[in-house]
């Protein structure tokens, strides 16, 4: 008896325990693909993995643990995007606009951010090691409110 409800939990066992299913919306994410707009868009843990993403209107948009990395995003319009928790490992980001964005613990392990507007952005937890860092509104240090 007890080896028949070990052999059934054996064959059960994929589906219990599956790892976290993507919200990214299909149809968002064909719709940045094809017009490179996606204003307010459900991205929420889209692969765009190497994606070039030049120019794209993604303000608004949810990109809430995507992954991005090595990602091209010169020029990108992000303003009011949630990034919370995305990988932006080894991604490109110039000329960008990131202002009252949710960049709260973004990875941006070698990253290569220049002249990227981040005002009034939250920026809790930023993983930056190796990153490199120009003319843009993000510094190691300060002082925490008291």
């Amino acid at each position: 008896m007890k080896s028949s409800i070990l052999a059934i939990l054996g064959l059960l066992s994929p589906f219990l325990f599956t790892p976290e299913i993507k919200a990214v919306n299909p149809d968002h994410l064909q719709q940045l693909l094809s017009t490179r707009e996606c204003q307010g868009c459900d991205l929420s843990g889209a692969d765009l993995t190497a994606a070039h993403l030049i120019g794209v209107d993604l303000r608004d948009a949810n990109l809430k643990g995507a992954n991005l990395t090595e990602a091209n995003l010169e020029g990108a319009d992000l303003t009011g995007a949630n990034l919370e928790g995305a990988n932006l490992t080894a991604s490109l980001l110039t000329n960008a606009t990131l202002n009252d964005s949710i960049l709260d613990h973004v990875n941006l392990t070698k990253a290569m951010v220049y002249d990227v507007d981040v005002a009034g952005a939250s920026m809790i937890a930023l993983i930056i090691d190796e990153a490199e860092i120009f003319n843009t509104g993000i510094s190691v240090g300060g002082t925490l409110p008291k």
